[in-house]
């Protein structure tokens, strides 16, 4: 076999290892960055005292793409 190519695989071997490591430590870095943004999310929640149905309103309201839904209303989706 090639030296080069022989060096080159062990490199390239050694590089892909690697790589591989920091995925899997990208995938828990990415888990344990999502609970800390919920958590954040919930310690608002909590702290304006909103409910299910309050928080959904506000964010319909927040989202003006779309209509705003009142709490046990259901949405038209029909077309004329």
């Amino acid at each position: 076999m090639n030296p080069k190519l022989k060096k080159l695989d062990a490199e390239y071997n050694k590089i892909a290892a690697k790589i591989s490591e920091l995925q899997v430590r990208q995938k828990e870095v990415e888990k344990q960055r999502t609970e800390l943004k919920n958590n954040d999310i919930l310690e608002l929640v909590h702290e304006h005292h909103l409910d299910y149905a309050a928080l959904s309103a506000l964010i319909q309201k927040l989202d003006i793409s779309r209509p705003v839904v009142m709490a046990g209303e259901m949405e038209d989706t029909t077309h004329e």
